[in-house]
């Protein structure tokens, strides 16, 4: 087949449509702005409970903290992935921040006003990670309904997500410095605030609509599905792609092996043989890596969003190998560029896949399940750090983590389903009406 190229610097858009409609326009704005100040408050927050709750509790009060926002958020993740369905995506997230506006504002008094109890910090985490199971599963449904171009928004968000990273860290440290850790809490909750407003503000089109199917119907009526249908329902669309099962199943062993230990068996090693700094550093390498990993992903379109995302992930090996070899600052920085990019590059291909091969009335629920599958292998790995240094030193441990990274992308290829599975093309009715299922 011949075809005609015009002789131009830049490439041709892989959708007519994306030259018509740009991207920024009112709808994705705001949910942009949204989920960039949202995302600065999260990545603002570890560096908090580490140091204003360690101060005063102790490494075992910032675990204790951190594990019930964790294990919360795993435990009702799957709820929230029906109630978004249900209820609407955007309703869900707009209520899951209105809590953490709460739970965030009663640290940051109890901050302000003396040294808050230990049981205080608990209720709020478990708090706090359960409105995030509430929101999360949103995150992604959300993403078809206000661009057009599901791959351009997702690559757009995740360098948000990146600088949010870079930036949120040393603001946190810094402000807890010069003031103290209540200054934190509220600019946290301030975050949340401004982002409920801005999801709240973005409309869509007021046409009539069709009738949300069974599965959102009011179930004490005995007219719709219950919640254990609804969950069974998510998990059989979840089951029914083998793609995202494998991936997901894969996920759960990197988490276990590659992203859980990376963080306490990385620091150890690198803070251990060239200081706290150079960690520090090497974290903002990782970012700024991200932030370019998300910038490729705005310009590459490949057929099979997958299998390149696969090539992207096997040089995330770079990251625990520079650790594990013991290299200097130099390989050690740019070890880190190189995972950011890689694990930046495959999340926008896979969320975009999620978002374009799911049935939008489905999508809030099948995400949650990939995001609980993800979540709890990283919080396996993260227990189980610390005991495995019993059993071989910590720079062992990083080569089976760079092996096991090796072993699961050929896995990945190995598997037709996900080796083969193909760019979705573009929805005929991208922004649905006002009361479509996930709108709110």
């Amino acid at each position: 087949m011949t075809t005609t190229r015009k002789p131009s610097h830049r490439p041709a858009p892989a959708d007519p449509q994306a030259a018509r409609h740009p991207l920024w326009d009112r709808r994705f704005t705001l949910y942009f702005t949204a989920r960039a100040v949202s995302l600065l408050g999260d990545a603002m927050m570890p560096v908090a409970v580490a140091l204003a709750v360690g101060a005063l509790y102790g490494i075992s009060g910032v675990g204790l903290v951190l594990g019930v926002w964790t294990g919360t958020f795993v435990l009702l993740v799957l709820f929230g992935g029906v109630f978004a369905d249900r209820f609407g995506a955007r309703r869900m997230m707009v209520g899951a921040d209105l809590v953490r506006v709460f739970s965030q504002g009663v640290l940051a008094v109890a901050f302000f006003t003396g040294k808050p109890p230990f049981w205080l910090l608990v209720t709020m985490a478990a708090l706090a990670g359960a409105a995030v199971a509430m929101f999360l599963p949103g995150v992604n449904g959300m993403v078809p309904l206000v661009a057009r171009e599901p791959q351009r928004a997702n690559a757009t968000l995740k360098v948000a997500d990146a600088l949010a990273h870079l930036l949120g860290p040393a603001l946190a440290g810094l402000l807890i410095t010069l003031t103290s850790a209540g200054t934190v809490y509220t600019i946290d909750a301030g975050t949340f605030l401004l982002s409920a407003l801005c999801l709240a503000l973005i409309r869509f089109d007021p046409a009539a609509t069709p009738a949300r199917p069974p599965a959102a119907a009011d179930s004490r009526t005995g007219t719709g599905r219950s919640l254990r249908g609804e969950l069974h329902q998510g998990w059989r669309e979840f089951r029914a792609r083998t793609w995202m099962w494998a991936v997901i199943l894969i996920w759960m062993g990197y988490g276990v092996l590659v992203f859980g230990p990376l963080v306490p068996l990385g620091s150890s090693l690198v803070g251990a043989r060239l200081g706290p700094n150079a960690y520090g550093l090497a974290v903002s390498f990782l970012g700024a890596g991200t932030v370019l990993g998300g910038l490729l992903a705005l310009r590459l379109r490949p057929a099979r969003p997958l299998a390149a995302g696969t090539v992207a992930m096997a040089l995330y090996t770079a990251l625990p190998l520079c650790i594990a070899l013991g290299a200097g600052l130099p390989v050690l920085l740019a070890g880190h560029a190189l995972g950011g990019a890689a694990i930046a590059f495959w999340s926008v291909m896979w969320a975009t896949s999620v978002q374009t091969h799911t049935p939008p009335a489905v999508l809030n629920r099948v995400t949650a399940y990939e995001q609980a599958g993800s979540v709890s292998g990283i919080a396996l790995g993260q227990v189980l750090a610390g005991p495995a240094t019993a059993l071989a030193s910590p720079d062992r441990l990083l080569w089976v983590s760079a092996g096991a990274c090796l072993v699961g992308c050929a896995t990945l290829f190995a598997i037709p389903a996900i080796r083969t599975l193909h760019r979705a093309a573009p929805r005929a009715k991208p922004y649905p009406s006002a009361g479509s299922p996930g709108t709110g």
